[in-house]
């Protein structure tokens, strides 16, 4: 009989190197190790010789960065997803694209399972999970760090680096070097390892040679560079004159912010699983189109149409960080999203400087802003009589007045 296929999401990091030749070991099975591109960038060379050496029976390693950017980062980008007011969501945003095309290799291939590294205690597992739950529920999923035989096997990464060197495993986590990364397109992240003491210093000095995407602010050029990014319909379609993809677009803004030391954060968030952890973000090219999408929108949209998307952003960002990208609810929001992005078209002047991204300017052929009747100076269209103020806040206070009478005659 053939054996089992098992489809494992294989980054050729510490953790699923040793996943890949644990699982051909213990359940006998043939292991298709899968990897996407989604902008790792080097950490790809090598990868497919690695995994077959590692004992993968087939190696899939796919280019998903279009996909990636255009119908997963974009997206989300016009949502204004913010987590927690600080996370801009590189790695949660990346897990559904990873588990989508996971299933698609394990039905294609015949497989009846797939596997992934994501640890018992983080988030991934979940995002993997209800991503598979979602769009392939008769395929089942094989969580190591979630069997006992595993965990005490590994009770901790310091025993992974001792079998990956006693098998020939050649990984990049050393002792001296712990901490775990994950890279994409949107951003890389840093975490475990020295990073687990919320008090120890990220960007202190002797920390510069932890970061890949951006310089230390203190290392930036000491002269701002201003950039003009162009909008249509809420995504970024040009930078200072130049139409580019999505792909093009982030990668282009990666380097603009890297080089400014843009788009590092240090926080610590609540996770889904109920415990809060410390994490390090680089998302230098997001943090500029972040900053820019909100500045159009500020010209362009309707101020209660803003206030009910604005209003979503919590639930939205909330759902994407718990994996609930395939979610209807996700979609639904997702539609509102879009429609209110359909007058989001112009042209924003950003200040690229030390860490800061700073707005210069803004226009738009489709303007909400009219200077003649926001002006301070006396209004040529008349469009606005500052007499109608007085009945306008007469009105508003109305419920205030009651409330406070009631107030005062119980003695409140």
């Amino acid at each position: 009989m053939a054996k089992e296929k098992i489809v494992l999401a294989y980054s050729g990091g510490l953790d699923t190197s040793v996943i890949l030749a644990w699982l051909k070991e213990t359940y006998d099975a043939e292991i298709i190790a899968f990897t996407a591109d989604i902008g790792q960038k080097d950490e790809l060379d090598g990868l497919e010789e690695k995994a077959l050496a590692t004992g993968a029976s087939k190696v899939y390693i796919d280019d998903l960065r279009e996909e990636f950017a255009s119908d997963f980062i974009y997206p989300m980008f016009q949502s204004g997803a913010l987590y927690e007011g600080q996370y801009l969501l590189g790695t949660s945003i990346a897990r559904p694209l990873i588990a989508k095309r996971m299933v698609e290799i394990a039905r294609a291939e015949g497989a009846t399972a797939i596997a992934h590294g994501a640890t018992g205690k983080g988030n991934d597992q979940v995002r993997f999970e209800l991503t598979a739950a979602a769009l392939a529920p008769e395929i089942s999923v094989i969580a190591p760090w979630r069997l006992e035989a595993f965990r005490e096997q590994f009770p901790g990464r310091a025993e992974m680096i001792e079998y990956a060197e006693k098998h020939g495993i050649q990984v990049q986590a050393t002792a001296s070097k712990p901490y775990s990364t994950d890279r994409n397109l949107l951003h890389i992240s840093f975490e475990s390892g020295m990073l687990e003491d919320p008090w120890f210093d990220a960007s202190a000095d002797s920390n510069r040679d932890m970061y890949v995407l951006s310089v230390s602010p203190e290392d930036a050029p000491d002269q701002p560079e201003y950039i003009e990014l162009e909008f249509e319909q809420g995504n970024a379609v040009a930078i200072n004159g130049e139409k580019l993809n999505p792909l093009q677009m982030m990668e282009t803004l990666n380097e603009l912010g890297g080089k400014h030391g843009i788009g590092r954060i240090d926080m610590v968030e609540n996770r889904f699983v109920g415990m809060k952890s410390r994490g390090v973000y680089e998302t230098p090219g997001g943090t500029i189109l972040f900053a820019a999408h909100r500045r159009i929108e500020s010209l362009t949209m309707d101020r209660e149409v803003m206030h009910l998307r604005d209003s979503l952003i919590s639930k939205y960002s909330t759902l994407v960080y718990n994996g609930f990208w395939f979610a209807p609810e996700r979609l639904a929001i997702q539609a509102l999203v879009t429609e209110s992005q359909k007058n989001v078209t112009g042209t924003v002047r950003m200040k690229l400087y030390k860490g800061n991204v700073i707005a210069a300017g803004v226009k738009s052929p489709v303007s909400l802003y009219n200077p003649n009747i926001a002006t301070m100076e006396a209004d040529p269209t008349q469009a606005y009589d500052q007499g109608d103020a007085a009945g306008f806040i007469r009105l508003n206070a109305l419920r205030l007045k009651v409330s406070s009478g009631v107030e005062q005659q119980s003695g409140k």
